[in-house]
């Protein structure tokens, strides 16, 4: 019999710098008005200040769930732009070239600062948005193939290098990072299935590529996904997605014949889309607010760059 897995304790930490996207707009960070990313549910997003780094970020997001970590077997680390200095040692490549600069990794400074010392340290950095989900995804696998393990923290963080524009595919963007714990203990929500996939060729995708493929596609991986789980839509009783243009989950839940009011991403207004992060943050708002019910079935699904598409069944305990 498979082992049965969940997951649990979310937590999520924002860049230090909020601001409206007006003043995205004024500062050159966008590509489109600032009034067409509020027409589609943006308002308010959230940057790195100078001296932030990425694992500034994943260090202070882990914090949130300190106490719950317990003994973990393994940090899986999920970042969707690896090279831009997460640990903030790149200058000192730059002085030497030497190389081992640039592996200073970060999940190896959560290990060691949060006294994981038991834990192995896994990166996944390939997988774009879809990188949370796709840690959930290994953590799970780990845990069923490996009957010593017990407990796996999947964290993801990203911050934009200085400079950078803050939209992408139409998107307004946010630094920030995510984390959960994915555990044998049967607590929190249960993982019933997931899908991923990849079309590589469409890597260097344009923004208008990007969108006028994301709905065949995510489609596809939402249907794989819910006959794996031996479930029809109609099971499903919540769908937490990425924080993106509002207008696309609007025509998806026509697709599906899926209720929109329950569809929920809520924090797209004062969030923005957190890379990978999305999924944790929306579905600990929903867990929070007291909306879920024992034993009712909600379905993550994320679009990223690459292009990946992955999607996960969940099942509250």
């Amino acid at each position: 019999m498979t082992r049965s897995v969940f997951i649990n304790h979310l937590a999520y930490a924002l860049g230090d710098k909020p601001g409206t996207v007006e003043q995205a707009e004024q500062n050159d960070m966008l590509l489109s008005p600032a009034s067409a990313l509020r027409e589609v549910g943006f308002a308010r997003h959230h940057i790195c200040s100078n001296k932030t780094t990425t694992y500034d970020l994943a260090y202070r997001c882990v914090r949130n769930i300190h106490d719950d970590l317990g003994n973990i077997d393994a940090i899986i680390y999920a970042t969707c732009i690896p090279g831009n200095g997460t640990t903030g040692t790149e200058s000192k490549f730059r002085e030497t070239r030497d190389v081992k600069y640039l592996m200073d990794f970060p999940a190896s400074h959560l290990q060691a600062d949060f006294g994981l010392e038991k834990a192995i340290v896994i990166g996944l950095n390939q997988q774009a948005c879809t990188g949370m989900l796709g840690s959930i995804r290994l953590a799970r696998n780990f845990l069923v193939s490996e009957p010593e393990m017990t407990r796996i923290l999947c964290v993801t963080a990203d911050r934009f290098p200085e400079g950078s524009l803050y939209e992408q595919a139409y998107n307004l963007i946010s630094d920030g990072a995510a984390a959960c714990v994915v555990s044998t203990k049967a607590a929190g929500f249960r993982v019933l299935a997931f899908h991923g996939i990849t079309n590589g060729a469409m890597v260097m995708a344009s923004n208008d590529q990007t969108v006028g493929c994301y709905f065949t596609y995510a489609h596809q991986v939402i249907h794989r996904t819910l006959h794996k789980a031996g479930l029809a839509i109609t099971d499903i009783d919540w769908i937490v997605p990425q924080n993106t243009n509002m207008k696309a989950w609007q025509i998806l839940s026509r697709i599906f014949d899926f209720d929109y009011g329950r569809v929920y991403f809520p924090t797209i207004n004062d969030v923005a889309h957190v890379i990978s992060g999305d999924n944790v943050i929306n579905l600990k708002k929903l867990l929070e607010e007291g909306k879920l019910k024992s034993g009712e079935r909600i379905l993550l699904f994320m679009a990223g760059y690459g292009m990946n598409w992955q999607c996960i069944i969940l099942e509250r305990e």
